[in-house]
């Protein structure tokens, strides 16, 4: 794909609107449609395109397979200890109103943090099954 410098420029100036799309879909998903499975499944493919037009070479800097292997877990982490902090103040687990001041700021807060973890988990997964599926030939 060295050759193809309009598809190569075309990406690149697709690349950032595509994570800021992401990431939109993922602060927007608690008032509407979306969240962190479709925001990571959009960042991922944002990555594998990358790797797609400039070269699995080129990816892998950007995201190491440890990197990814790391992230997965850093994700259900993240997803699983959001309700940790009702269950200590001795309240029900995942109860997210004593999260804040207000129980409808604590719900906002307990979402966020239950789909950046998804959000996390999802686009390192789908990264870990491309670099599977490209590595499966070699």
């Amino acid at each position: 794909m060295k050759l193809d410098l309009i598809l190569r420029i075309t990406t690149k100036l697709m690349l950032p609107f595509m994570l800021l799309f992401a990431f939109y879909v993922h602060f927007h998903g608690d008032f509407g449609p979306g969240g962190g499975f479709q925001a990571g499944v959009i960042a991922a493919a944002t990555m594998i395109l990358y790797a797609l037009i400039f070269g699995l070479k080129a990816a892998r800097r950007v995201a190491p397979r440890a990197l990814i292997e790391r992230m997965m877990p850093l994700g259900v982490l993240i997803y699983a200890s959001a309700g940790l902090p009702a269950l200590f103040m001795g309240h029900n687990y995942l109860d997210y109103g004593v999260l804040a001041h207000d129980p409808v700021h604590g719900h906002e807060w307990g979402i966020l943090m239950i789909e950046t973890g998804v959000f996390i988990t999802v686009s390192s997964s789908m990264l870990a099954i491309f670099y599977a599926f490209v590595e499966r030939g070699k």
